[in-house]
């Protein structure tokens, strides 16, 4: 489900009454701990994190007039979902963020390749997510991506 508004500023007055402060706090959890480099934006309907032209002239492999996406949040219609690349590109990244999980939240796991689910907006492990974003770099991030995407 994505979003057609073109600002993070419209995005954030769609969201639902129930869901904004869950997800304004973790906006400001990815802001406070994304390490210097990352560029916040609208990217794919949602707010995204992502490498610029100017650090990555190449862009993404699959649209090279777009920079490089890193992360993304997202408000879809049953649940807020974090986007994470690197999970998905760094399996010692994937294992450590599935062994954490259990010791900041009483709920399961729901999560696909890139996109970990909330749906209990009280069950959002804040810390760590901070932990999360803080673990990869733009130049890591680089590195990663083409080793696992690029051909």
């Amino acid at each position: 489900m994505q979003s057609t508004a073109t600002s993070i500023k419209a995005y954030l007055e769609e969201i639902p009454e129930e869901r904004k402060i869950a997800f304004t706090k973790l906006r400001e959890t990815i802001l406070e701990n994304i390490p210097k480099g990352f560029v916040e934006q609208m990217s794919y309907g949602m707010i995204g994190y992502v490498v610029p032209h100017s650090i990555y002239p190449d862009g993404y492999h699959c649209e090279p007039k777009l920079p490089l996406p890193f992360m993304g949040i997202a408000s879809q219609k049953n649940f807020i979902a974090l986007y994470h690349m690197g999970i998905y590109a760094n399996p010692e990244l994937l294992n450590w963020f599935v062994t954490e999980y259990p010791k900041h939240s009483t709920q399961k796991l729901d999560m696909g390749k890139s996109c970990i689910r909330f749906k209990k907006m009280n069950q959002i492990p804040f810390e760590l997510i901070a932990a999360l974003v803080q673990k990869m770099s733009v130049q890591e991030w680089i590195i990663c991506y083409e080793s696992a995407f690029k051909k």
